[in-house]
């Protein structure tokens, strides 16, 4: 989930929805057709397969391609495509399911922007035997929007009249461009290596890197060695905490939510860092997409390989070779929000002595039991509660109420698990959407008999398949059944080392799994009471109770207590 600094708020989200059937003909194939030509240019070389979108806005500004998302999204339709050559067209007619309307027929007339776009997928033949397609990361994040190699079309007003037949030719005339590494400064350095396991696991080569702040004083003291903060998140080529020596630009909207969360901005941030009394340390990004996502979580899993060992095993050691680190686990310390926070999290939980500390913010659902609302063990059914647990007069005995998936600061409905899955669905088949429901089958469960994820609940139903929650379990993605299950083996070295911090108005519902961690770590030690930090009231995803600043502030302070007498060489010049 995806912001500025620690906090991600979620992606446009998805799940494997048979609501994507493909309505795939030749352009000629009917004389009353109601739908769109989207044609691949006659000088593409080869042959193509993928996901094709169709989207229609009342707007471009901004262009179309940028607006699919939950929030306000305008309608999008997608059909995969195989093979497909230079000069063919593919048909999506009104029997092409999308999101939010079902259908080209209920769409107003009126007039609208359309616009196509080809999500371009890669063959792998991966080492586990199975051989799929999906789209390769070229260093975007898994954005099809923005994905380098992805063919769209120029958007066209057009005046559309569902009521009636109509045949509308889209070209993919334009290519997106290779992504723009920004360059390394004093502050900023930036790494990309080949990873030997993972390019052996999926086929191809496939690339870790990493984004390093330096300290003040990095340069001049050659023989000093610095303690380091691994900020977990999101895949992004920007410097860790948003550090910024330009000054910002924003929104009042944009501040009043920066200030809300309790966030500096990357300027204020860059003033702080480099003033002469901060302590120095030095703070890493890692970039880690996959096929599916544009983070990994820091992993092994079946559907995405050994992240975790490529991680720890060659992205670090690369990293604390490269750059002047103390290799110390008191000097390696953990922090992220969201997929972040659960990153951070499962890290020192899963390698207690190898890290020194995790601060947490909001993370993932850390107990599957809340799988935001949805518990994986016992609920039948994700998309809708008759509450059979409530007492008597809370009970739906003649109804359901559907469940949500996000909600306002203010407890607002955004969006429902069942219209977060349809997203998904449009967006691609198979678990190939780069959302976040997609994502999760894909880092903690099963392979699925055609090589895919398997589905966690059924896509049309929302029926949970109770084996594939229960692999997610035993193969320890639930961190709170983890740290029970290896609580004797893991829990004398975590002590002081947890920092976990969430709003009690989470916009994804993931504080209530922060309750249920916090209640199991008091049952172990009444002491783990100061380790869980709720904001209230009213604080929603992205809360933190400090800045960025006094954040580092407070981990250099940890690793000092725990790494030496007195003030190390690397506190201050």
């Amino acid at each position: 989930m995806r912001t500025s600094l620690f906090v991600s708020f979620c992606k446009a989200l998805v799940c494997v929805c048979s609501l994507s059937i493909c309505a795939v003909g030749s352009a000629n194939s009917t004389s009353d057709l109601r739908g769109f030509e989207v044609y691949l240019p006659k000088s593409y070389k080869g042959a193509v397969t993928g996901r094709i979108l169709l989207m229609i806005s009342r707007t471009n500004s901004p262009e179309v391609r940028f607006q699919v998302g939950w929030y306000n999204s305008p309608p999008v339709f997608g059909v995969d495509v195989s093979e497909l050559r230079a000069g063919e067209a593919t048909v999506l007619s009104d029997e092409v399911h999308g999101y939010p309307v079902r259908s080209l027929r209920e769409l107003p007339a009126g007039d609208y922007y359309v616009q196509a776009l080809l999500n371009v997928y890669t063959k792998f033949h991966r080492a586990d035997g199975r051989t799929v397609w999906a789209h390769m990361d070229q260093w975007e994040g898994q954005n099809f929007s923005t994905s380098p190699g992805n063919l769209y079309s120029v958007a066209k007003l057009v005046h559309l009249e569902p009521s009636q037949s109509f045949r509308i030719r889209l070209d993919l005339s334009e290519t997106i461009p290779p992504v723009t590494v920004p360059p390394d400064t004093e502050w900023v350095k930036r790494i990309k290596i080949q990873s030997r396991i993972l390019s052996e696991f999926w086929g191809r080569p496939i690339f870790l890197g990493a984004t390093v702040l330096l300290p003040r004083g990095y340069a001049s003291h050659s023989e000093v060695r610095y303690p380091t903060i691994y900020l977990q998140g999101h895949f992004s080529l920007a410097a860790p905490f948003g550090f910024t020596t330009d000054a910002p630009s924003e929104t009042a909207e944009q501040r009043e939510l920066r200030e809300r969360r309790n966030i500096e901005t990357g300027y204020q941030f860059y003033q702080t860092w480099s003033s002469e009394e901060f302590p120095r340390m030095i703070a890493v990004t890692f970039q880690h997409p996959t096929p599916y996502y544009d983070d990994s979580y820091a992993v092994n899993s079946a559907n995405n390989g050994p992240y975790g060992d490529a991680i720890m095993n060659e992205l670090i050691p690369y990293i604390e070779g490269y750059f002047r680190i103390i290799r110390r686990p008191y000097a390696r310390v953990l922090a992220g929000g969201s997929t972040g926070g659960w990153i951070s999290l499962a890290l020192e939980l899963y390698h207690p002595e190898f890290f020194g500390g995790a601060w947490a913010f909001c993370p993932d659902p850390v107990d599957f039991r809340r799988y935001m609302l949805v518990n994986i063990y016992e609920d039948e059914n994700a998309f809708v509660s008759n509450l059979s647990s409530a007492p008597d007069w809370l009970r739906q005995d003649w109804g359901t109420i559907e469940r949500l998936f996000e909600r306002t600061d203010e407890g607002q409905s955004v969006v429902t698990v069942r219209q977060a899955g349809e997203l998904e669905a449009v967006l691609a088949s198979r678990g190939r959407s780069g959302g976040v429901l997609d994502n999760w089958e894909a880092v903690y469960g099963p392979v699925a008999d055609d090589g895919y994820p398997a589905d966690l609940w059924d896509a049309e139903s929302g029926r949970v398949n109770r084996s594939v929650a229960e692999y997610m379990r035993d193969q320890g993605y639930d961190l709170r059944h983890y740290a029970e299950k290896n609580w004797s083996k893991i829990g004398p070295s975590l002590a002081s080392k947890l920092h976990i911090y969430c709003g009690d108005m989470d916009n994804f519902f993931l504080n209530l799994s922060v309750y249920l961690l916090e209640e199991f770590f008091r049952s172990k030690d009444p002491g783990y009471q100061n380790a869980f930090v709720y904001g209230r009231p009213l604080k929603g995803h992205g809360w933190q109770p400090m800045t960025s600043a006094a954040l580092v502030r407070e981990m250099a302070a940890h690793v000092t207590k725990n790494g030496a007498e007195g003030a190390p060489s690397w506190l201050y010049d």
